[in-house]
Order: structure tokens, then sequence, then C-alpha cells
């Protein structure tokens, strides 16, 4: 893997740091970084993962790339730590217990099908992350959710129910976009 992915988590880990105060990531700090590895410049899109023991402890993310990948990094991993709506604001002591792990997504693309078994046919467990989009609501799963969510009906019955959408909305014929996702974790 090259190096300036390896950097992400620890990034993301220093992003938080700083939010207690660490004052690790100084704009000296962020302006060698972007000079050693110039690819954190690049506009890109993650998923920032936060686990202790294993378990869920915080994921916020962005699906478009709208500004360069260490910005990103940086924000969604603070949001992850203290603005998951799910968990209670991760606390100083917390810090040490938590693993992280970035999802580097490719830029979605729309996918067009005929019905739910076409889509079936076409949609690529344990690979791809997918969006649906109906009505003016959206939901995102990342590939890794297949993990969790192996079968095609259950993985879409809880895509649909997070966006806000009845459990068979696959009938109405949403939009679908689908990406992948490579997965960094934090070495440790």
């Amino acid at each position: 893997m090259e190096q300036w992915k390896r950097i992400l988590p620890e990034i993301a880990r220093m992003a938080i740091a700083d939010a207690f105060g660490a004052r690790s990531l100084t704009p000296e700090t962020l302006s060698r970084l972007v000079t050693e590895h110039p690819e954190l410049a690049e506009r890109r899109a993650v998923f920032v993962t936060l686990k202790k023991n294993g378990a869920l402890r915080g994921c916020i993310g962005s699906i478009l790339p709208t500004r360069p990948l260490i910005e990103d990094v940086m924000e969604n991993a603070r949001a992850a730590a203290f603005r998951d709506t799910r968990f209670p604001p991760l606390q100083p002591e917390e810090l040490d217990e938590v693993g992280i792990e970035i999802s580097l997504l490719t830029v979605p693309q729309p996918l067009s099908y005929a019905d739910v078994e076409d889509l079936r046919r076409k949609i690529r467990p344990g690979v791809d992350g997918v969006i649906i989009r109906l009505d003016g609501r959206q939901a995102t799963f990342l590939p890794s959710v297949w993990e969790q969510l192996p079968d095609f009906d259950r993985f879409f019955t809880h895509l649909c129910m997070k966006a806000g959408l009845p459990g068979d909305c696959l009938r109405m014929h949403p939009e679908i976009f689908v990406y992948q996702a490579e997965k960094i974790e934090e070495a440790r």
C-alpha cells in the first residue's frame, strides 16, 4: 500500500486529538504532509469509521469528492468522533481505545436497471457501496455493510429504511448509484 494511504488513519487520529487540544496538525505540519504526499491535495471522498472493542463508535463520511483529501479526512474524523448522533461525543480518555478505519471512495456511478431481478444481477455484494435515492430521500451503505447484511433483500430493506422509505422501496424503482471503497485500517 502506498505511504500516503497508510498515513490517512494517522491524520484522522491527529484531527481528533487536536479537538482535545493536542495541536499536532499545525499549518506547518499540514503543508509538509501535502508537499510530501501530493495525493492529499486531490479531491477525494472518504468515510471515517471509529470502532471501540470491535463495535461501531462513530462513522461519518462524504459521498462526493468536494474538498482536498486531507481536509475530508480531518473533517469526517471529527464528525465521526463528535457529531454521529447515534453515539455520545467521544471523550478524551476513549481516544486510545478506538481503532480508526478510512474508506477511500470512488466517485458514485448511476446504475440503470429494469427491475429488482435485474438489479440483483448487477449489484456486487461485498464490492459495491450503494446509494439509494427516491422522493428527495437518500441513504448509503458502504461496501463493508455487506459483511453484516450479506443477503440482497435484507441489505436493501435496511438501506430503504435508513433513507426513511418503506423497506420494500425497490418496488418504486429508486435511483441507484454504486461506488467502491478501499478500506485502510490503522496499524496499531
